[in-house]
């Protein structure tokens, strides 16, 4: 069976695999653990203390949700073409009204580039 893209979805679908996602601790630390500046897997997993296999599962899901994103890429030492992460968003919103979920999500302010 194959995996279902964003496309594919519908709203309601999006806000409660988001509401879903964002429910798990591990999920959100990954999250704003990216979000004033971009880090790489490795970088993220000694930060939080968490496996390497748990926060690309997590990362791939936030991509897919596109609350995350790879901000660039860096050549290591090794030669290794390494991706960095950072959050899309800095703030969630989530309200309740009539028992169906509101989620608004606000754009991460620490995405901005000042110029040098």
């Amino acid at each position: 069976m194959s995996k279902r893209g964003i496309i594919q979805l519908s709203e309601f679908d999006i806000n409660q695999k988001i509401i879903e996602s964002l429910s798990n601790v591990c999920t959100r630390s990954v999250l704003f653990s990216v979000k004033k500046e971009s880090k790489d897997a490795t970088q993220i997993a000694n930060e939080l203390k968490i496996s390497l296999s748990t926060v690309y599962k997590t990362l791939s899901t936030l991509e897919d949700l596109a609350l995350a994103e790879v901000d660039k890429y860096v050549i290591s030492t090794e030669g290794k073409k390494i991706k960095l992460y950072r959050s899309r968003i800095g703030k969630v919103e989530i309200t309740l009204e009539n028992m169906e979920p509101t989620l608004l999500l606000h754009p991460n302010d620490s995405n901005s580039k000042i110029p040098t």
